[in-house]
């Protein structure tokens, strides 16, 4: 399935899920229908990082769902991951793909639409577009708001997550400002029920894609 068909985007942040517990996690996400799952792992020891990474490449790999590495395209590389997403600041895209090798993907975030445009020139596999909404994943970014969406779908021709405060709660009110795609943190990992969470946003993404 191409990343222009999967609309929810899954991260599995260390900040609000215990190590021991990403496992489980991750298996809810995917029962819900997540179609594409991140590891964000900030500040922890890079070997603490790359032995959960093991344990959750196979289970993404067995449902079919891309399993990217947040910010260490070196470590991706070496674990054979799925892909790796880089950050303003972080290795280039260039970079990471010499790094990855061919058939990989790599993403790279975006704050404004003016970075959402530059994005092009380096030819991600995707955009992450956000903070839309303030949040305390991403706590010294200032949210952009939706009034670029539009816009931003229309000069930009990537497939575009949308990021930063997005929840089930707000998710109606995101589609019609123009997102066709997501990236729910902290409202799926604090739901009390994972698979039941993800699958009303993925019905509620479907129905949107298909207006």
């Amino acid at each position: 399935m191409s990343l222009l068909k999967r609309l929810l985007y899954g991260i599995i942040d260390l900040g609000y899920v215990e190590a021991a517990e990403a496992p489980r996690v991750m298996e809810q996400m995917l029962e819900g229908g997540v179609e594409l799952i991140q590891l964000r792992a900030k500040k922890r020891p890079r070997d603490e990082v790359a032995a959960l990474a093991r344990q959750l490449q196979p289970l993404a790999t067995a449902a079919g769902v891309p399993f990217i590495l947040n910010d260490d395209p070196p470590m991706a590389a070496e674990l054979g991951l799925d892909g790796v997403h880089v950050g303003q600041d972080d290795l280039s895209v260039a970079q990471a793909r010499r790094l990855l090798g061919p058939g990989r993907i790599v993403g790279k975030s975006t704050h404004s639409l003016a970075q959402a445009r530059a994005a092009l020139n380096e030819a991600p596999d995707y955009i992450g577009f956000g903070p839309l909404f303030a949040t305390p994943t991403k706590p010294d970014y200032t949210p952009i708001g939706m009034s670029d969406l539009q816009r931003a779908h229309a000069s930009v021709p990537l497939p575009i997550y949308c990021i930063g405060g997005i929840k089930r709660e707000n998710l109606d009110e995101v589609l019609a400002a123009g997102a066709r795609r997501v990236v729910i943190v902290s409202g799926i990992l604090q739901a009390a029920d994972i698979p039941a969470y993800c699958r009303e946003v993925k019905e509620r993404l479907l129905r949107n894609a298909a207006l």
